[in-house]
């Protein structure tokens, strides 16, 4: 195996957390109709929002976590303990009875998803040479948003067509409400078994082995040691600026709104004048889009640069979600709206997307990298938290034309930063 084989091979096991980190984020969309009739909470805003929300207050725990752990065990072995978290949560909540329980092992494969959304791209940026460095971060992203469509199209094949208008209680009747959703959360128990038996044929990250060895040798610097003792807070702070950037960046990938469509996406085009078993369907065609609009994005993070990609996603972003919210206030519905969503979706997918990864991994310095990333993913999910417990509620509130509106504002905002803050890394050396 040659060294670009290798890099590649490498690089691609440290991406499967990508994969799981995708569907696991994207299977309860289609669960969420079968197992809200099964616990009967689909009447509650609350409830709802809490199975919804439950896993990324698991994945803030995850991000929270993962920068300490990283520095101390070792990139590869947290990758293979992540690899197990997937694994088993995957078996639990699809064997749960109760709310509660359920509610656990979501929090638990949460967990899960915080690690693998932080370590795996920082694995990668340590790994890969610098002039295909985004490229390999990107390819992370491809692997996400792979998962997000394998949840998708595995919802849509395991779930039986059931006729319109049909209630919550004759739901939890079916096959729909009492296995259907369960096999959904245990299909990914077979990727995460690869995860798991690759992740012992993959090598450390060399920058942490010298990392390791320069303490060990103590060759390292006082602000270094100062870091190991502190936990690093004092030393990332000293990077304000950066910080500041970086925690604005992953926060707006969430709360520029484009992920409610996939974990509301029921909710979406119900309201777009769509049956359940349309619903699923459109769904899958919405995964379609993010892989193929990915692809791109892969191929242009490289040569474009970080910068163009940003400004161009929460430019048009804004332009899509003020015409997506008009829809809604006129009431119209169909095929337009779809078209709409999958625009949205497309052009996240090959700008925001995979960027927001790329740039979290890049503009941190070495010695702070592994904290600066985990702070900003954990910031990251703490905006997928909010985001994705309030929609139920804008959503009420507002309605989908004024929920929509608001992110386009926000997209708006994004676009204003990216373009007076935001600085280039294309082909710089992480160092």
């Amino acid at each position: 195996m040659n060294a670009k084989v290798y890099t590649y091979f490498i690089c691609l096991v440290g991406a499967l957390g990508g994969l799981l980190f995708g569907y696991d984020w994207v299977v309860i969309g289609g669960a969420k109709p079968f197992y809200e009739a099964y616990f009967g909470i689909a009447d509650s805003a609350s409830d709802q929002g809490l199975a919804m929300t439950i896993a990324l207050i698991g994945c803030m725990v995850g991000a929270m976590t993962v920068g300490w752990l990283a520095d101390r065990i070792g990139r590869k072995k947290l990758l293979t303990i992540s690899s197990i978290i997937f694994l088993v949560s995957s078996l639990a909540t699809g064997a749960v009875s109760t709310f509660d329980t359920f509610l656990i092992a979501r929090f638990f494969g949460g967990m899960g998803i915080g690690l693998a959304s932080g370590l795996s791209p920082m694995y990668i940026a340590e790994v890969a040479p610098a002039d295909i460095r985004g490229r390999m971060v990107s390819l992370n992203q491809m692997m996400i948003v792979l998962g997000i469509l394998a949840a998708q199209i595995v919802n849509w094949l395991i779930a039986q067509p059931m006729p319109a208008g049909i209630t919550e209680e004759a739901i939890a009747a079916t096959w729909n409400g009492q296995m259907a959703w369960r096999w959904m959360f245990w299909v990914p128990m077979i990727p995460s078994a690869v995860f798991l038996i690759f992740s012992f044929f993959i090598p450390e990250s060399p920058r942490w082995i010298k990392m390791k060895e320069d303490r060990a040798g103590g060759t390292t610097t006082q602000e270094e040691r100062s870091q190991s003792v502190q936990g690093g807070f004092s030393a990332l702070w000293s990077h304000s600026s950066i910080l500041l950037l970086g925690l604005f960046i992953a926060v707006f990938q969430q709360w520029c709104g484009t992920n409610v469509i996939f974990n509301y996406a029921q909710e979406v085009f119900q309201q777009a004048g769509y049956e359940i078993g349309d619903v699923l369907f459109n769904i899958v065609i919405t995964g379609i889009a993010n892989v193929v609009f990915t692809v791109i994005a892969i191929r242009t993070v490289d040569k474009v640069g970080r910068k163009p990609l940003m400004m161009l996603g929460a430019g048009a972003l804004c332009i899509i979600y003020a015409l997506l919210g008009g829809c809604y206030y006129l009431h119209v519905t169909g095929v337009g709206v779809i078209l709409l969503v999958v625009l949205a979706i497309g052009c996240y997918a090959m700008t925001l997307g995979p960027c927001t990864w790329v740039l979290i991994s890049e503009i941190f310095p070495d010695k702070v990298r592994s904290l600066g990333v985990a702070t900003c993913t954990f910031a990251l999910w703490a905006g997928s938290s909010t985001l994705t417990y309030t929609f139920p509620f804008l959503n009420k509130w507002l309605g989908s034309y004024g929920t929509f509106w608001i992110y386009a504002a926000v997209c708006a905002m994004g676009f204003m930063v990216f373009a007076l803050k935001l600085k280039e890394t294309k082909g710089k050396n992480l160092e």
